[in-house]
């Protein structure tokens, strides 16, 4: 169904991610399960009178069941898209300090993501989020996002559904981790996060914010 909600383009090619992430995987996990909650979220959002709302809006406002589930994997697909590079760089400026103050190395924020991502039960997503003025990881269930928590500022995340990994990795999840978060952080895009104080601010397709 076509609607406000489209799914993004990515921003990169598909085979340049190696071992880490096949194109098969982005195949079925962009242009199947995401684009899934795409159009489920159109029809959704119509006939729940939210055709003119914002996606952040639907979120908030919608109470659990399907048009939440939709709103916020659309919205948590989207950022994890964005949170991904084939090639990273280190962090830089405001986010290299307070990554530094709350973790005491970018090597420990890794490891704390990778800790868990692999203790995470079944399926959902590991963030890195601000909070007050310090960064934490933090991990939701299901279709959870921090965006509905009130001061806290999304600026990574890692999918931990098995359709993020099992095409490449089976059952290790850890191997999918280690080899995202050692080479394919857009750091970048959390910078760009941070400095907007906001993730309505940045444009990473979810369409209206």
């Amino acid at each position: 169904m076509t609607g406000p909600f489209t799914l993004p383009a990515l921003a990169f090619a598909p085979e340049s991610f190696g071992a880490a992430i096949s194109p098969a995987t982005f195949e079925q996990h962009h242009g199947g399960h995401h684009k899934a909650y795409v159009d489920a979220l159109n029809q959704l959002a119509a006939e729940a009178g939210h055709g003119q709302s914002s996606l952040i809006g639907i979120i908030r406002a919608a109470g659990p069941g399907k048009l939440f589930n939709n709103a916020a994997q659309h919205f948590n697909h989207a950022f994890y898209w964005a949170s991904l590079t084939p090639a990273a760089r280190a962090p830089e400026g405001d986010l290299a300090g307070m990554i530094d103050r709350s973790f005491g190395s970018l090597d420990a924020l890794k490891e704390r993501l990778v800790s868990a991502g692999v203790g995470h039960f079944a399926s959902g997503w590991v963030w890195l989020v601000k909070r007050g003025d310090a960064l934490e990881v933090v991990d939701t269930h299901d279709a959870a996002t921090p965006v509905t928590e009130d001061g806290v500022l999304p600026l990574l995340v890692l999918d931990v559904w098995e359709h993020a990994y099992y095409l490449d990795h089976k059952r290790a999840r850890k191997a999918y981790l280690d080899a995202v978060t050692a080479g394919h952080l857009n750091w970048a895009f959390a910078e760009q996060i941070l400095a907007a104080g906001s993730v309505e601010a940045v444009d990473f397709g979810i369409g209206r914010a």
